[in-house]
């Protein structure tokens, strides 16, 4: 198993930048994917970017796709989302998720799971 520690949330307003951070400890020898989710009050979990064991493939979903991005530190267990033109759309409580995704964008394919962090975006 793998302990994920979200890191980063805050209240920002319309336009700001805020970039989140993920610490994995536990089962970090394994070579895992790992990925975003947000999930806003009353709506399922969706898909927001993840990335792969080595850093070299992101995936981005359509709603977030040149305005975040997502990277793995070099020492693989810590990865980043960067947040910019944020919207009040974007507020919901960001989770880190690790495991072995055939279908990246699929939160059913993720083993371990953070507790959340929160991201208000509002004026």
């Amino acid at each position: 198993q793998v302990e994920l520690t979200e890191f980063g949330g805050g209240s920002v307003q319309p336009g700001d930048s805020l970039t989140l951070s993920c610490t994995a400890s536990g089962r970090t020898f394994d070579t895992y994917a790992m990925g975003w989710f947000r999930q806003a009050p009353g709506k399922g979990r969706e898909f927001v970017a993840a990335v792969s064991w080595r850093g070299t493939d992101t995936y981005y979903s359509p709603r977030v796709e040149g305005r975040f991005t997502i990277s793995r530190g070099d020492a693989k267990n810590t990865v980043y989302l960067r947040m910019s033109s944020l919207t009040p759309e974007d507020t919901a409580i960001y989770y880190c998720a690790a495991g072995f995704p055939l279908r990246y964008e699929s939160p059913d394919e993720y083993a371990d799971w953070g507790q959340g962090t929160q991201v208000t975006v509002s004026s």
